[in-house]
């Protein structure tokens, strides 16, 4: 009956251990599911929807097969690359309500100036692209509110074929337990062998009576001692045991084996559940748009600026500057051109910092124009603050202010996932409407404490009006002392031409960015008198001439950074950053 046991082991445990390696092999699916689409038609674009995408869970695989014209693919929010498209045909891959792909060739709806989509390479909006020569291949994570754009170069017709894998989520969970209990059956199969072997051995035939034993005795131990000899073990039994070790050990060598090379998708998940806590959550403003950059793609779109703003500061090109600067940003630096062109000991501007991002806040917005703001920390420790905007979807992102942030400024921005709402320069929900700043704080520094609007300001946390007043105090010292008696020195400040670019912060005040211009004017007082440059060689570079009969005008043009309370607000408006430099240098017109 034993080996009738020993058997049915033997065959259970087979049974057993071949479905667990069968699970894991033949019977297991495929570690992938793809979607190979085929796209008609000569469009230069096509758009895979995000539904696509995220179909299926899992990280997503994309390859596209080009036609020998190279082959690009790039994603981004779905808005964004549908209204960089709107100005081309392309061809949109949806899914149907069944749930298959299917493609829909969409018009250009829109004319803007020139070729805005000659090439797609190297767009802003992108969160990320690439190309290849004939194919690419892409690991992707995208939701359903991103898409991903593919073309050869932007003219000839767009990849035809690619495809998307996503890896399948089945598992054998009982694999594992299959295997492992095939081996304790078969160990216990093997001990029922021996077991049944023994008994066979034990009850073999009628054995022959014995001689009978001779009377047991008390052993002289006296005379044993003189006697030599060897005691051993009985050879049987000797035998037995070590055929049992050689049976038993490889059995759970093929048991330890077949159990180790089980991954942990071969067995059930007994892991227990946890509890979820709640987690803090962030509150977005019902109606409020999407941010426009993430950080990742803020930090590459300053590094865009600062190389080509460093190009164009090599060659001194005011063109090629205009390509990422606009504003007083470009302003200062077309000034700095002319100088370096006519002075040989003239430095250039310090270059555009990129990182470490230290602070970063985009606007919540879905449409045009957008803007973001960043506060980028210097090699020196400075910390810089920049606000950089872009006017269409085929534009890109320009930096228009740069200043210095004060080192004890405190800003109390949103978190960046969440963005902020740009204000309106006409906004009465400030203490100050954000149109009014610049002209407001120029009034201040005119006139100082008399100007109506110098208690809605700050003075104590303001370094730059006591310097400005301190500079113009020392210029007119200097100028009296030879020239008070054939000319004057006048001053004044009015708003830049350039609009404030303001975002709010989370205690419902806002950060906005101004343009003050600072007007310095020297004239002569006496018909006879002439007005000399001397030793001022940067007014003689931006004018062009040494004297004038007439006078000279020297401007500066401030970027600055305001603090405005909320409406209501008790507390005063503060200047958080600033940074001035030479505008230009004119003779003064005769009347």
């Amino acid at each position: 009956m034993r080996f009738v046991w020993a058997i049915t082991a033997f065959v259970l445990a087979t049974l057993m251990i071949g479905a667990g390696i069968a699970q894991r092999t033949v019977l297991q699916a495929p570690a992938t599911e793809s979607a190979t689409l085929t796209i008609e038609g000569t469009a230069p674009y096509v758009l895979v929807d995000g539904e696509v995408f995220s179909s299926r869970s899992g990280a997503q695989r994309l390859k596209v097969d080009g036609d020998g014209d190279g082959v690009f693919a790039s994603y981004g929010r779905t808005s964004d690359l549908q209204q960089w498209l709107a100005a081309t045909d392309y061809a949109h891959v949806t899914l149907d309500p069944t749930g298959a792909p299917t493609t829909d060739v969409i018009t250009a709806s829109a004319e803007p100036e020139g070729d805005p989509v000659a090439t797609p390479v190297g767009s802003d909006l992108w969160l990320d692209e690439y190309s290849g020569e004939r194919s690419l291949t892409a690991t992707l994570q995208l939701p359903s509110e991103m898409s991903v754009l593919l073309a050869s170069d932007g003219t000839a017709p767009a990849p035809s074929h690619f495809s998307i894998s996503w890896p399948t989520t089945s598992s054998t969970p009982w694999a594992g337990p299959l295997i492992v209990g095939g081996g304790i059956v078969l160990l216990a199969g093997v001990v029922l062998y021996i077991l049944g072997l023994r008994h066979v051995r034990r009850s073999r035939g009628p054995r022959r009576k014995g001689l009978p034993m001779a009377v047991t005795e008390p052993i002289d131990l006296a005379l044993e001692q003189g006697k030599k000899g060897v005691v051993s073990a009985t050879p049987g039994r000797r035998f037995g045991r070590g055929r049992r070790a050689a049976v038993v050990a490889p059995a759970l060598l093929v048991v330890g084996a077949l159990s180790t090379a089980c991954t942990p998708s071969a067995w059930p998940d007994l892991a227990p559940t946890g509890t979820p806590t709640p987690s803090e959550s962030v509150i977005v403003p019902e109606g409020q748009g999407s941010p426009v950059v993430t950080e990742s793609q803020a930090k590459r779109i300053l590094g865009r600026i600062a190389e080509q703003v460093a190009a164009a500061d090599e060659a001194a090109d005011t063109k090629l500057a205009a390509r990422r600067l606009a504003g007083p940003a470009l302003n200062e630096r077309r000034t700095n051109y002319v100088l370096q062109k006519e002075l040989d000991d003239q430095e250039p501007l310090a270059a555009i910092p990129t990182a470490p991002i230290t602070a970063f806040l985009p606007e919540a917005q879905d449409a045009w124009p957008r803007m973001f703001l960043a506060v980028v920390e210097g090699e020196d420790g400075a910390a810089t603050v920049m606000t950089v905007r872009q006017e269409d979807p085929w534009s890109d992102y320009k930096l228009t202010y740069l200043s210095s942030l004060r080192a004890d400024a405190s800003m109390n921005l949103a978190a960046s996932h969440v963005g902020a709402v740009a204000v309106a320069p006409d906004s009465p929900f400030l203490v100050m409407q954000p149109g009014e700043v610049a002209a407001s704080y120029a009034d201040v520094l005119n006139k100082g404490d008399d100007s109506e609007y110098a208690a809605m300001f700050d003075e104590e946390s303001d370094p730059f009006r006591a310097q400005v007043a301190e500079n113009r105090a020392t210029l007119l010292k200097n100028f009296n002392r030879t020239g008070e008696e054939t000319g004057k020195v006048s001053f004044r400040a009015r708003a830049g031409d350039t609009d404030p670019l303001s975002l709010l912060t989370l205690d419902s005040g806002a950060i906005v960015a101004v343009t003050v211009v600072e007007h310095e004017t020297v004239v002569p007082t006496d018909d006879d008198a002439v007005i000399k440059l001397g030793k001022n060689v940067v007014a003689k570079a931006l004018s062009g001439v040494t004297q004038s009969k007439t006078g000279f005008t020297t401007r500066y043009a401030d970027q600055l950074y305001f603090f405005v309370p909320a409406q209501g607000s008790n507390e005063q408006i503060q200047l958080i950053a600033s940074r001035s430099n030479v505008l230009d240098t004119k003779v003064v017109d005769e009347e």
